[in-house]
């Protein structure tokens, strides 16, 4: 690893941090099984232990100026997807070839848009039990959304303890679908952290968060008219449902008419793909424990390397990828390579469905108005052709915090087109869609992604 000249004013800061207990390992990857060559990035994997956890993590170093560019911490949804969903399909510097798998190891290429083009970022693996984190300690692995969000927080802490070079850089807390209810908590955290004085003093600037689920009833509930506006559901079943579930959570109805509406609607919504509507439909590779089928136990005696075997989607699908991943993650030879800890975890699962997991707090949308009123940076981001969390209901809750707009509604570009439109609001809040991406905005637009956060990290608009 490259060192950086350390800052004057770090030099007492850093007598204090060794004194802390840091439980911590660490190891340099140049190879990985599958990638022709040398990698052309600087990639660490490591373990952090807080509490009973031991939190799994990459770190991936800016591939501009990792001395002076920003730190991402980056958490992916589910709850329970491995965070290197995020660095193989959505804004790492890794992809799949999407070829019909032969026996032989899936093999990886370089991904140019990656988010590493313009920030230092580490993808965790959290909650425990998620991707290779693991516990010892089986009562540990009962967590939710606070419990979590505490542990995520003392690991950055210690992380940058360990990688006191980085200290200094720009921090952002970032995560898209279900993280990014965790996302603000965690971000909360860090700045209690820093007003109350413990060290390290962290430097953070705000976060990100993309096709944000806060746990608000709008984030469901968009749905219909979303539905409506892209002409999935008709005109009369638009305006009945409404009438009929005016005032219903429609998660949770608790009106028969409203609820036999619904029915109806999520028909509609079953037909489709509803992490971007216009791809085709496909299986899931990481499908729910209800839906456990005849299916996946005749691939269960075909794939005998698989405890939980995934579905294979056709290879023409987007998630076949998220199959091949299944294939390279639990191959010996890998594990070697990540250097996971032998014994910790006996399978990889993309996003594991069976984690004992509390949803809470309610809402993120009050540490939201938090952060931004108290100076942090934000910025939230919607593909535009998301069923799952649309755009227009992140709109709904980003008004309800009033505040003022300084920029109005206006098109934003990428190679001299439009990539999709934006606002921007008081208290350095940004809102843009990304056009014609779905739930992960980076995984379908990654070009114009990695303009967007390149413009916003250097404080330049859209």
């Amino acid at each position: 690893m490259a060192s950086y000249p350390l800052r004057p004013q770090r030099l007492c800061q850093l007598l204090l941090l060794l004194l802390w207990p840091l439980f911590i390992s660490a190891s340099i990857v140049t190879h990985l099984p599958g990638f022709h060559g040398p990698l052309p990035f600087h990639l660490e994997t490591g373990y952090v232990g807080v509490d009973e956890v031991q939190f799994f993590y990459y770190f991936i170093e800016s591939e501009g100026n990792p001395a002076e560019d920003p730190l991402l911490l980056w958490l992916t949804g589910g709850p329970g997807c491995s965070s290197f969903c995020a660095l193989a399909f959505q804004n790492g510097p890794l992809k799949f070839r999407s070829v019909k798998y032969n026996g032989s190891l899936p093999t990886l290429v370089y991904h140019p848009f990656s988010w590493t083009k313009a920030s230092n970022m580490i993808f965790l693996d959290s909650p425990v039990g998620t991707g290779f984190s693991f516990s010892n300690t089986p009562e540990t692995y009962v967590d939710g959304d606070v419990t979590s969000s505490l542990r995520v927080h003392k690991f950055i802490r210690k992380w940058l303890i360990d990688h006191p070079k980085f200290l200094s850089n720009p921090l952002y807390v970032a995560g898209d679908s279900y993280a990014a209810k965790v996302v603000p908590f965690i971000t909360h955290l860090i700045s209690q952290g820093i007003e109350s004085g413990p060290q390290p003093l962290l430097n953070l600037k705000g976060y990100m968060i993309g096709n944000p689920i806060t746990g608000e009833v709008i984030d469901t509930n968009a749905r219909v008219p979303y539905a409506h506006n892209m002409g999935i559901i008709s005109d009369e079943l638009y305006k009945s449902t409404t009438i009929l579930c005016k005032g219903e959570n429609h998660r949770k109805p608790t009106k028969a008419q409203c609820a036999k509406k619904l029915q109806v609607v999520n028909k509609y919504f079953d037909e489709i793909n509803e992490s971007h509507i216009l791809e085709p439909k496909c299986p899931e590779t990481s499908p729910k424990p209800k839906n456990l089928s005849g299916e996946r136990r005749f691939l269960k005696d075909k794939y005998k390397m698989f405890n939980v075997p995934p579905i294979v989607p056709p290879p023409k699908c987007r998630s076949y990828t998220y199959y091949l991943s299944y294939i390279w993650a639990n191959e010996d030879v890998v594990r070697d390579a990540l250097h996971i800890q032998k014994g910790t975890v006996t399978e990889w699962i993309r996003c594991s469905f069976t984690l004992q997991y509390a949803l809470d707090p309610s809402s993120s949308v009050k540490y939201q108005h938090k952060l931004t009123s108290g100076g942090y940076r934000a910025l939230i981001y919607s593909g535009d052709h998301d069923l799952v969390v649309p755009h227009i209901g992140t709109q709904t809750w980003i008004r309800s915090l009033n505040y003022s707009i300084i920029d109005d509604w206006r098109s934003w570009f990428s190679a001299g087109q439009v990539a999709g439109y934006t606002r921007t609001y008081a208290n350095n809040l940004t809102f843009a869609t990304l056009k014609g991406a779905g739930h992960t905005g980076p995984e379908y637009k990654p070009r114009e992604s990695l303009a967007m956060v390149k413009r916003w990290l250097s404080n330049q608009p859209l």
